[in-house]
């Protein structure tokens, strides 16, 4: 079960935010106590990938940081015009769900091989992925449209997710984004049904598939319709991304894949702790979704009985940027060393998530999940 410290309703906004950096503050020290890599001969894997910690640390670290990190934000746009705008205190799990999502949006844009340097120019394709997920009501996975989204998931704006809820709020999002055409399954009770994928992949992206555009939204949305401007940054009427660069038309849609699991009661059965570690070493690895009592984070590997994570617990300033331009992406990287924590600590709540590009990827990971688990 998770729960999560929300900030309280009050006029005196200092005093809440005292609360909140005191207990983000709180969150950092625990968190530090197995911050370094330690000096081992164990393999350390991160999203498929096995690494030295010895003699290929820079590489390893190099993994890492390129992953998009995405932390509780303040000062953005109420959220549905009246709401908080801050997501400080309640909005872990769904920073943790952009961050599973947006590997998933690398993958298919970027390659699983692409890394980000500080100082280094980057795709047109990386900014364009940044764009979705800015703190801004126009961005289709922005915290705005998520927590919309979620009160068709029977949660009110500010209340905390579990990773299944965010998993359909990531699922029912992915519908209009015509940029990415990234079909999200969400498996029900423990099973996957591959005919059901399939003919997910299948399916034409909503409206068009000759002119998909770079993803953004106009204004934000509760019914679970989309506005006039969904998935286009406009200024007017003319889109301000060249449509020319966009990925031609596929009779395959990529595939992100989340599989929610409860793996024990109250605490993870020691039984599954081997095959969660083997999700780790899949090349389709996505990540997972999961914490412990009070925390959301978002596991990307493991070294010996200890899970590497990525911790949204820390408040940054929002980031502004015009449509069509570049962001300044710097608090979008987490650079200091990955964070671990012991997998018995692990809360049983998860939710596994994969990339499939193709469909022989998909058949092919059905097969070498197969062998692993006979």
């Amino acid at each position: 079960m998770y729960v999560c410290i929300r900030p309280f309703n009050t006029d005196d906004s200092w005093r809440m935010e005292a609360v909140l950096a005191k207990y983000e503050n709180q969150i950092n020290v625990f968190s530090e106590f197995l911050e370094d890599l330690p000096d081992t001969d164990e393999p350390v894997w991160i999203l498929g990938e096995c690494y030295n910690a010895k003699t290929e640390k820079a590489e390893l670290l190099s993994d890492v940081h390129s992953r998009l990190w995405f932390s509780y934000r303040k000062k953005f746009s109420p959220i549905g015009g009246t709401g908080p705008s801050s997501d400080a205190g309640w909005g872990c799990m769904l920073r943790c769900g952009q961050m599973i999502l947006a590997q998933a949006v690398v993958c298919s844009q970027l390659g699983r091989a692409w890394r980000w340097k500080a100082e280094g120019q980057q795709p047109e394709e990386y900014h364009r992925i940044l764009h979705c997920f800015l703190d801004r009501k126009d961005s289709c996975y922005s915290i705005h449209q998520m927590a919309q989204m979620g009160v068709g998931e029977g949660k009110s704006v500010g209340e905390w997710y579990g990773p299944n809820t965010v998993a359909q709020v990531l699922k029912k999002l992915a519908l209009f984004d015509d940029w990415n055409s990234l079909a999200v399954y969400v498996s029900m009770d423990n099973t996957v049904v591959i005919e059901d994928i399939k003919k997910q992949c299948r399916q034409t992206i909503r409206g068009s598939r000759l002119r998909p555009r770079p993803c953004g939204w106009g204004e934000p949305f509760a019914s679970g319709e989309p506005t006039d401007q969904a998935c286009s940054h406009t200024h007017g009427n003319r889109s301000t991304w060249p449509l020319a660069q966009t990925q031609p038309p596929s009779d395959w849609r990529p595939l992100l894949l989340v599989i929610p699991l409860r793996m024990g009661i109250n605490h993870i059965n020691p039984v599954y702790i081997q095959a969660l570690k083997e999700c780790f070493k899949m090349p389709q690895s996505c990540g997972v979704l999961g914490g412990k009592p009070n925390l959301a984070y978002y596991f990307i590997g493991f070294v010996g009985e200890e899970l590497i994570y990525l911790d949204p617990h820390t408040t940054q300033a929002t980031v502004e940027s015009e449509a069509g331009s570049g962001v300044d992406d710097q608090s979008y990287h987490c650079l200091r060393s990955p964070r671990r924590m012991k997998i018995t600590s692990l809360d049983p709540s998860v939710a596994l998530g994969f990339f499939v590009r193709a469909r022989r990827i998909l058949m092919g990971g059905v097969t070498w999940s197969s062998r692993r688990s006979s």
